[in-house]
């Protein structure tokens, strides 16, 4: 048990995010495959990044090479099963380079079926709603191999979902009640999800093929240079002497990592390889190491600038420029690493931990002075998204700077000269123009390859971008297909209308049960309508804990904003509201029992129980689980919202923070002093009320709260004068 929380290694940490995570567990190839396998991933991440500064392709057409790469890789990158993945591989007739001929089989019928439909993109208007057979066999073909693809690279929970919602839109006429439906032949279903823009080409798939792709790319090339390591360092250096020091490193370096990784379980095996086994040496247990840093490392993906991505797809869905959602995204994500700093500082407190010792740690000055060129890429990347432009063009300058800094190691004069380059076309307005695009490309190639010809470690660089664009491309196979699946699932609640039927079902439910409880709550706190949102709320957070605890972060947003979100805007919530609340409880899935993947990495790295790990950073993350409710009731919170006004800001964010930090005494059992478990009860319940936007529940939490606290400062007093008589 002690041995595994002492892991450091490299491979053993990939190891293990390949055990917990699906989208990662690759098959060994041979040789001859790996270069094939690679070439291809590594052609890919090229179309990315070109397409990204010079301009995308057709809609169609973009989308379609896209998810051909995609489907065409997952066949060759993983074996049909988790044990075969793990398998040595081995060359044979029916295994040409070590890949069984089903697998090559299925790569090219995926290809073949993924770019079928731009090849005939421009006769499609004369084709939808009356497919010819060739058509409607393509489609089937490409339903079956996708949904396979999603099994091997997720697992199962998303395609069953869609085969499910398949049976349902072909059969609806057998369903009972509100769902019944006249129901669709295989022909119209295929015509609908495969030749429209409603199915597996839609929005899902655009955003993954223009958004998400080079964000991923970014986080891989940012890491490799050193950027993940500078934040880490960083964190510990600012942090890491005070009371429960490493706990504290764990959150600060897990928010800086989380801004360049919007991965829970990367983010829990990087972070966690450093700060995990330092907060056992410290004292703390060992399933509250593995959840403390599990907890913080769920916040990478609601961390700006870069996030899951989910926040990518709400750009499209609401129609919001992604600055927006970064400036919504700031203070709820501030106030989920407050709330798990809280508890950890309390914790520490009561146990009576010190922070470690100035020998172990770096000093910022030095860590500052060493890798600050790091830092550049993410600077070039946010001057580029906050001047205007598209998040694909600041992607494609980031990913630039990434290469220039990696490039000419880490040069300082460089680093800066690109940047001030850079905001000088911003500033000029050349930016996007041939003429201001050329020569700034020019210039980071010339300096780049000067560097990497006249150094002798340059080419160890260069090969280290290289494989950056191969595993960046690697990365993000996963997501296009579970993007593509999830395309299925929102054809067939278009072609059904089932979404509706839902919404009306969860606002009934929840207008019953606000009829029911209403006569026991005073009007003053709870109206009809309060609480009927209220439990919508409720209702919504619990199934999207529940599907996320087997379809991945991004799957989960769009299933729920499909089928669950139209009941809050039937409810009357604000469109970037209700998109963030369902986005923040598909996150907090990652630490929720039963399936807490984050959580279990955690306490695979501690050596710890994985269900008391996840129970522990369940409890440690309840201020991610109540921030969603604050902000649905006053959006003041997000900034952005209509009728934004600073005083609302100010008392809804006020009474968060003074609840959060009673809420995290009552949990841990301990303040100023140790609490009776009364007094937790009750300030617990007093923190609820304080969290809440509603100024009399917060007021009466203040004084519910008073007692605790004047008997807290008393003991603490008394404490003190002890202390001090023993002197």
């Amino acid at each position: 048990m002690a041995a595994s929380a002492e892991r450091k290694n490299p491979e053993d940490l990939q190891k293990l995010e390949a055990e917990l995570d699906p989208e990662m567990r690759f098959r060994p190839l041979l040789p001859a495959a790996g270069w094939l396998v690679g070439g291809a991933l590594f052609v890919l991440s090229c179309f990315h990044y070109y397409t990204a500064g010079f301009g995308l392709l057709p809609e169609t057409t973009h989308r379609g090479i896209h998810i051909a790469f995609v489907l065409g890789l997952i066949f060759l990158v993983f074996s049909w099963s988790k044990k075969a993945n793990l398998a040595p591989p081995r060359r044979g007739l029916l295994r040409p380079l070590g890949i069984g001929l089903h697998d090559w089989a299925m790569s090219i019928l995926a290809i073949l079926s993924s770019l079928y439909v731009p090849w005939v993109f421009h006769d499609l208007q004369f084709r939808v709603g009356n497919p010819l057979l060739i058509d409607w066999l393509m489609g089937t073909i490409m339903i079956v191999v996708l949904l396979e693809a999603t099994r091997r690279s997720v697992g199962w929970p998303l395609p069953i979902i869609a085969v499910i919602l398949l049976v349902y839109a072909l059969w609806g006429q057998s369903f009972p009640g509100v769902f019944i439906h006249p129901g669709n032949t295989w022909k119209s279903a295929v015509n609908h999800l495969y030749l429209t823009s409603q199915g597996i080409f839609g929005i899902a798939l655009g955003v993954v093929a223009t958004y998400v792709f080079h964000y991923v790319l970014f986080g891989v090339l940012a890491t490799r240079i050193g950027l993940g390591k500078f934040f880490i360092d960083l964190a510990m250096a600012m942090t890491g002497r005070f009371a429960g020091g490493p706990a504290k490193v764990s959150i600060f370096g897990s928010g800086l990592f989380g801004m360049i990784s919007g991965s829970s379980i990367a983010n829990t095996v990087t972070v966690g390889s450093l700060t995990i086994p330092a907060m056992i040496r410290l004292g703390y247990p060992r399933h509250f190491a593995g959840a403390v840093e599990s907890t913080a490392a769920t916040g990478g993906q609601i961390t700006p600038p870069i996030m899951g991505a989910a926040a990518f797809l709400m750009v499209e869905y609401i129609n919001t420029p992604y600055q927006t959602i970064i400036i919504a995204a700031t203070v709820p994500a501030f106030m989920h690493f407050f709330g798990v700093f809280c508890q950890v500082h309390f914790e520490a407190k009561k146990l009576g931990m010190r922070g470690m010792s100035r020998a172990d740690l770096p000093v910022a000055r030095e860590v500052i002075k060493r890798d600050w060129p790091t830092a550049m890429p993410l600077f070039v990347l946010l001057t580029v998204l906050f001047s205007g432009f598209t998040p694909y063009l600041a992607a494609f300058w980031g990913i630039t700077a990434c290469m220039v800094v990696g490039l000419t190691g880490r040069n300082p004069v460089i680093a800066v000269g690109m940047f001030l380059a850079l905001a000088a076309e911003v500033w000029l307005g050349v930016l996007t123009e041939w003429e201001g695009l050329l020569p700034l490309i020019g210039a980071c190639i010339a300096v780049s390859g000067w560097s990497v010809w006249r150094d002798i470690d340059g080419h160890k660089r260069l090969i280290d971008v290289v494989d950056a664009f191969v595993v960046g491309a690697k990365y993000a196979i996963s997501v296009g297909a579970a993007a593509a699946t999830v395309g299925i699932i929102v054809g067939v609640v278009t072609l059904t209308g089932v979404g509706f039927k839902l919404s009306d079902i969860v606002t009934t439910i929840a207008g019953h049960m606000a009829a029911f409880y209403g006569g026991y709550l005073p009007e003053f706190l709870f109206d009809c309508a309060a609480l009927t949102l209220f439990f919508t709320l409720v209702m919504t957070a619990i199934v999207c804990i529940l599907l996320g605890c087997g379809v991945p972060t991004t799957a989960n947003y769009l299933i729920m904003v499909t089928i669950a979100q139209p009941a809050l805007a039937k409810l009357g919530v604000a469109p970037i509201v209700s998109h963030f609340f369902v986005f923040y409880y598909g996150v907090l899935a990652d630490i929720t029992p039963p399936v807490a993947l984050a959580a279990y990495a955690g306490a695979s790295m501690a050596g710890a129980d994985p269900f008391k790990t996840g129970n522990t950073a369940f409890r440690l993350g309840l201020a991610k689980a109540l921030v969603p409710f604050v902000f649905v009731y006053s959006p003041a919170l997000l900034i952005v919202t209509k009728g934004f006004t600073w005083a609302a800001f100010i008392e809804t964010a006020a009474g968060c923070l003074v609840g959060i930090v009673m809420l995290a005494v009552a949990l841990t059992g301990y303040g100023l002093a140790r609490l009776p478990n009364w007094e937790r009860l009750m300030l617990g319940i007093a923190s609820v009320l304080v969290i809440s936007p509603n100024r009399t529940a917060t007021l009466i939490g203040l004084a519910l709260s008073i007692p605790t606290i004047l008997r807290q400062v008393m003991a603490w007093r008394s404490k003190q004068a002890a202390s001090a008589a023993a002197r």
